[in-house]
């Protein structure tokens, strides 16, 4: 019912930036939260970004001052600004909702496809 797609992956320099889209469809009554998350080759997937309903965020260390997340509320999609890419951002980045499609709905986490995210020289 509730399908979650990313856009905006590619590749890009170190350096570069990138802004990743997610596109939600379908009836969501609650959002609790927004987030984006990273899986390299050989590594566990990890939380990059996090928007909380209401508006507070989080990152983690690895990409603050350099990642912004945010969401349009009206459009129902959120998004990551990501600049001064390094090498070690290569990944591929799954978009991911915390929320509600029924008043009455058990609370569940949606993922999207991903998109990858490629910073090479």
């Amino acid at each position: 019912q509730v399908q979650l797609v990313e856009s905006g992956g590619g590749l890009v320099q170190p350096g570069g930036s990138l802004r990743l889209s997610c596109a939600a469809s379908g009836s969501i009554s609650l959002s609790y939260s927004w987030g984006w998350y990273r899986q390299a080759p050989g590594k566990q997937r990890e939380l990059v970004a996090r928007i909380i309903s209401g508006g507070p965020t989080n990152y983690a260390d690895s990409v603050k001052g350099r990642f912004t997340i945010s969401r349009d509320n009206a459009k129902n999609t959120v998004n990551l600004q990501m600049n001064s890419l390094k090498p070690e951002d290569t990944a591929v980045y799954y978009c991911n909702a915390d929320a509600k499609t029924t008043l009455l709905a058990p609370r569940r986490d949606y993922w999207g496809q991903g998109t990858q995210v490629t910073v090479s020289s």
